[in-house]
């Protein structure tokens, strides 16, 4: 279903000046887009004189979030429904006529022990986080060859380093990491970039729900920076690999993660003067 809300005409977008310059209006297609680092990355976009399908599962959340907001359309679709998908991208096109950039961002957290975790429980993490990037990314492949755009995947420092309570969660984003280099591989004859970033510990409503002083504690000692990230630092590099700055940049993973990664398992105590 496509939300209804104010739009500029499209004529209106064909040039935007931004940093000094004026360039030609493009389109970003975010999927989970109705809070956290979508919405986030939603508004940096609109900040920069983008068009934005902000794409969401959540129809009351999206209607909350495109509330007000000029240059975006709501789609409210399941990503990892493949014809969801072909859906969206056709959504897209109808609303804004092209798509320059894709930005992955749909994703499931369901954390439990390994011996917890049955079929079901991997199926519903999987379908999101590894099918539904796969699905929106095939589905945008022709309208992405004709802008020359990118795609930008959002996985995570899960996938880089095994943890407890993740074995489906961090072999999915582990499995979006190589998507990635795979598309940069095979896309990049047709001027398409793909790249990943894998957000660290973020300051979110819902991780500010569930993580305890201690949790929170024990992040801030194995992070270099000591501290968490937020939402809007991860919108600013993901917008970065969309932008004509990173025109040269493909097939790359970028932590940000203030650190966290380059820690390694060293123990915190250990780095204290």
């Amino acid at each position: 279903m496509v939300i209804a809300v104010p739009l500029i005409l499209r004529m209106c977008f064909v040039l935007t000046h931004h940093k000094g310059k004026w360039i030609m209006g493009k389109t970003a297609l975010v999927t989970g887009a109705a809070r956290g680092i979508g919405l986030a990355t939603t508004k940096t976009f609109l900040q920069q004189g983008w068009r934005v399908a902000m794409v969401d599962w959540d129809g009351a959340e999206l209607a909350a979030a495109t509330d007000g907001l000029q240059g975006v359309v709501g789609i409210e679709r399941d990503v990892s429904n493949p014809t969801d998908a072909t859906a969206i991208l056709q959504d897209t096109i109808d609303a804004f006529g092209q798509v320059d950039a894709l930005v992955n961002n749909a994703g499931v957290a369901d954390f439990g022990p390994i011996e917890q975790t049955d079929f079901e429980r991997w199926r519903r993490v999987m379908s999101v986080n590894l099918d539904g990037v796969f699905l929106m990314a095939q589905a945008a492949i022709p309208a992405l060859k004709e802008t020359k755009g990118c795609i930008v995947n959002i996985a995570s420092i899960s996938g880089l380093r095994a943890s407890t309570l993740r074995v489906a969660y961090g072999t999915s984003k582990a499995a979006v990491i190589h998507l990635t280099e795979q598309q940069a591989a095979e896309l990049g004859e047709y001027g398409i970039r793909a790249n990943a970033v894998a957000p660290g510990p973020v300051r979110t409503k819902l991780a500010m729900a569930v993580h305890t002083q201690d949790i929170i504690d024990a992040y801030h000692d194995a992070i270099p920076l000591n501290r968490y990230g937020s939402e809007q630092e991860i919108a600013n590099v993901i917008c970065f690999l969309c932008s004509d700055d990173a025109s040269y940049v493909t097939g790359q993973l970028i932590s940000v993660d203030g650190g966290f990664e380059s820690t390694g398992i060293g123990l915190p105590s250990l780095r204290k003067p």
